[in-house]
Parts: C-alpha cells; sequence; structure tokens
C-alpha cells in the first residue's frame, strides 16, 4: 500500500508528484532542489544549494521516521560535473555511516527553476 509523504520542513511539490511515496518498508523521495521550504527562495551557489538539497531531503526522511542511515541509494544531477568535488564533501557530512548508500551523478542540460543541483533518494526502513 502506498503512502504519501508531506511535511511542510521541505519544499512543496511544484508538479504533479509527491514529496516521497512509502510502499512498506521502501521510501521513494522526489529529487530535491534548492529551495527554502518556509519562503520559496532559491538559494544561489554550488555550496549553499548542496546544503539546502540535504536539508530538504532529511526532513522528508524525518517525516517518514528514517535518516539519511536508511538510504540506499542516491541520484545526483549537476549542472556542472566541475562541481563534484565540492558537492561531494558537503553530501558527505550528512551520511555517519560506514555504509554509505549506492549512487550516481549525471551532468545534465538544464534543472527545474535554473538551479545546479537536484538529488533524489531511496530509503528502506530495517
Amino acid at each position: 500500500m502506498k503512502k504519501i509523504i508531506l511535511t511542510p520542513n521541505a519544499p512543496a511539490p511544484i508538479g504533479p508528484y509527491s514529496q516521497a511515496i512509502l510502499v512498506d518498508k521502501t521510501l521513494y523521495v522526489s529529487g530535491q532542489i534548492p529551495v527554502v521550504p518556509s519562503t520559496g527562495e532559491v538559494i544561489i551557489g554550488i555550496e549553499a544549494e548542496t546544503q539546502q538539497v540535504m536539508e530538504n531531503l532529511q526532513a522528508i526522511l524525518k517525516e517518514a521516521g528514517m535518516t539519511f542511515d536508511n538510504v540506499v541509494k542516491t541520484t545526483i544531477l549537476l549542472s556542472d560535473i566541475g562541481t563534484f568535488a565540492k558537492v561531494n564533501e558537503i553530501y558527505g557530512k550528512f551520511f555517519k555511516n560506514e555504509i554509505a548508500p549506492a549512487r550516481e551523478t549525471y551532468q545534465v542540460a538544464h534543472l527545474p527553476k535554473s538551479v545546479n543541483i537536484e538529488i533524489s533518494c531511496v530509503a528502506v526502513k530495517e
């Protein structure tokens, strides 16, 4: 059975999708961009953007009763693969567990609201 996960502590969906869907013990989190949930402000600058995206993901995970320790897979979309090292440094700070999730990273031509990063994830509740 599918359960919609929605929190005001992450940006509201800007289209026909949910922040996340929980199916049994698996959480599928939609791609998050660097938008401040309380104001709708788009953050600029790859370090600040990455931090905001990770905070948005964290809020959704929390709403579902999970943490980054539950994340098994992430997908990172970047407007410039040259920013990968900066993104990786900030991203890594959110995974305190020795077992990092599986991941792929792509450079893409364009992201919503002309941001530089979008990250989605899949998490499993044990």
